[in-house]
């Protein structure tokens, strides 16, 4: 057989060409070669293709070769890494809250759980966390965390996440939240809130309800908000309120939040005080709220109390009061001990038990070789 090359110019004598594993004519077109078989010895002739053919096969050739690259590219992608190993699905939490007579009918479930927590005035959440923690040592829980701090001068829903429920903490934090409170109109603060001493007043009996309401609608949708001084935003490697505390001010960028509603309401009692019902996103500081919302109405304004009702689905009408959660938890972990305890003494009864009819074989059988060595005595005497 006799290959001839394009143009019929210089023919190869049993040619061997080295293509890709493809059909052979789909090979030979790869490679620039058209092969002709003959049944006779002398090769056929083959003519000059014209440049649209050229051009055809090349354009062909060029298709093949880059769906070859792809196909090797998406092969060697797909296979595994050396020494790669997928992780584990993780495991939802438990969502843990008061039930029928307030009681936890699992402590394993504090293992990988999700805790509702009301918290009090005056905790902080490292506290409501570190008191949690305390108790399920017994459980080797290790990790305890929350997600979204609360100031401690306010109240209301914590999620404190414990053991692998804390990866799921970002989650949670992430999540809208609502909450309601007051804040204080022509008054000052540093912090904005009644943590540290009034230290200017402006005058606050002029401004009307309509007045109110207009201004708290600006701040309704996305807005670019200033966080407060007192803050737990690190500059530096240092918190914000740890620099304040220090007499050092700062300018902080604005930040974007979004508050999707905010109604606000005021008693003939005290016109001073504003009421408010806010629902927000992840990030956003009622305390600078409020100093904003004094800003816009001429004055000055602080928050004077906050409570938070909601974080996404979960809301403080279901959650622990912490003195209940206190109780439940130890009484649960006493039972724990005792049942614990009460294993231990019968495992050591059992124990004691087997040995004392170990004992009482062993003797048995002691008995019965003394005799069974009598009586072949007696035999040979």
């Amino acid at each position: 057989m006799t290959t001839t090359l394009l143009g019929g110019r210089r023919p190869l004598h049993n040619a061997r060409v080295a293509c890709s594993a493809r059909p052979a004519f789909s090979r030979l077109r790869r490679c620039g070669v058209f092969a002709s078989a003959a049944v006779s010895s002398s090769p056929a002739p083959v003519s000059e293709p014209s440049a649209p053919d050229v051009a055809a096969t090349e354009a062909d050739t060029r298709a093949d070769r880059t769906a070859d690259a792809s196909s090797s590219a998406a092969t060697a992608s797909d296979a595994p890494r050396p020494g790669y190993h997928p992780k584990a699905p993780r495991v939802p939490p438990t969502l843990i809250k008061p039930g029928p007579g307030s009681r936890i009918d699992d402590m394993e479930l504090l293992k990988n759980g999700v805790i509702l927590v009301d918290k009090p005035l005056g905790w902080t959440s490292f506290d409501v966390c570190g008191k949690i923690r305390n108790m399920i040592r017994f459980l080797e829980v290790k990790k305890v965390g929350h997600a979204g701090t609360l100031d401690p001068n306010a109240s209301g829903l914590l999620i404190v996440c414990t053991g692998k429920g804390t990866k799921f903490c970002d989650d949670f934090q992430a999540q809208d939240k609502e909450y309601s409170g007051t804040m204080r109109l022509g008054e000052f603060t540093p912090s904005y809130d009644a943590e540290s001493e009034v230290s200017e007043r402006s005058a606050w009996e002029h401004i009307t309800d309509a007045e109110l309401q207009a201004a708290a609608a600006k701040y309704v949708g996305d807005i670019m908000q200033v966080p407060p001084m007192f803050s737990a935003i690190k500059v530096g490697g240092m918190k914000m309120y740890q620099l304040a505390r220090e007499g050092q001010a700062l300018d902080l960028p604005p930040r974007p939040v979004t508050i999707s509603s905010l109604r606000v309401w005021r008693d003939e009692s005290s016109r001073q005080d504003v009421h408010f019902y806010v629902h927000c996103s992840k990030g956003t500081y009622i305390r600078s709220l409020a100093h904003d919302l004094g800003r816009a109405l001429g004055t000055h304004a602080h928050l004077v109390a906050l409570r938070r009702e909601a974080s996404g689905d979960y809301r403080v009408r279901d959650a622990w009061q912490m003195a209940d959660l206190i109780t439940e938890i130890n009484s649960r972990r006493d039972a724990h001990r005792a049942a614990a305890e009460a294993a231990t003494a019968e495992a050591a009864a059992a124990a004691a038990a087997v040995a004392a009819a170990a004992g009482a074989a062993a003797a048995v059988e002691e008995g019965a070789a003394v005799e069974a060595g009598a009586a072949v005595e007696g035999q040979q005497a």
